[in-house]
């Protein structure tokens, strides 16, 4: 399962009210960092597609919501569970370093 694109008016559904955690990655184009891990993310999405959504929000397009929880620098990635922010990762981290985050948040 790919990636999910999440908006400011899609949030609410697609992460608060999401029955398993979610892990979303604020990014914006030109954030070389956002792209450095948007590979990771994509194979993490696959690999962990049964216990974990993976939704990506651009924050240029979509200015509310990253502002409504504070995001001050990206890539800043927020593990959601039960509609509340679980737990929260700002700049770009290998593959190994997201999943066993993931895993720890999710466990």
């Amino acid at each position: 399962m790919a990636t999910k694109a999440v908006t400011d008016s899609s949030f609410d559904d697609d992460v608060i009210k999401s029955s398993q955690p979610v892990l979303v990655d604020f990014w914006a184009e030109w954030c070389n960092p956002c792209k450095q891990i948007g590979p990771s993310l994509e194979e993490i999405s696959d690999e962990m597609s049964d216990k974990l959504t993976i939704a990506k929000i651009n924050i240029d397009e979509n200015p509310k919501i990253p502002s409504q929880f504070g995001v001050r620098g990206i890539p800043t990635l927020m593990i959601f569970k039960d509609g509340e922010m679980a737990s929260m990762k700002v700049g770009a981290m290998p593959k190994g370093k997201i999943v066993e985050w993931i895993e720890s948040e999710t466990a």
